[in-house]
């Protein structure tokens, strides 16, 4: 999580061998699962499950089965979770890539709106307010 994707390609594209970069690089690579990743990141920013849950409008029972692993959230879920435990589109951007979701895109209408909330750190709550005034599918 230290490097950026800009600074991996740079350096994957200036090697010279690729075994050694593998290696170097292997911590990019791991596959931790998504509940675990979400614990580091909710540990990260200070804030409990049950807050991060409540904060994302979600219901309870399934916020605690996201973060057990029990279940898989849809990407909306992920950038309800973003905007819950306050992250920057950077983070956010990380962590939808791990859960193999694509990106927020800003030649997207609606992921513009959603990385304009994740900027200003809105809640949930604004940001659904947010994309129903200008149209766009809510969270």
């Amino acid at each position: 999580m230290n490097k950026n994707t800009q600074e991996l390609l740079r350096s994957l594209k200036h090697t010279k061998n690729i075994e050694a970069w593998l290696t170097e690089n292997a911590e990019i690579f791991e596959n931790v699962p998504l509940w675990r990743y979400l614990e580091r990141l909710i540990a990260e920013k200070g804030i409990k499950k049950s807050q991060c849950i409540q904060n994302a409008l979600l219901q309870r029972n399934y916020g605690y089965q996201i973060f057990s692993g029990e279940r898989t959230p849809s990407r909306d879920k992920v950038i309800a979770l973003c905007l819950a435990m306050g992250l920057t589109p950077e983070e956010a951007h990380s962590l939808l890539c791990h859960t193999g979701f694509s990106d927020i895109y800003p030649k997207n209408r609606r992921d513009s709106v959603l990385i304009f909330a994740l900027e200003r750190k809105l809640t949930v709550l604004e940001t659904n307010e947010l994309l129903y005034e200008l149209g766009e599918e809510l969270l």
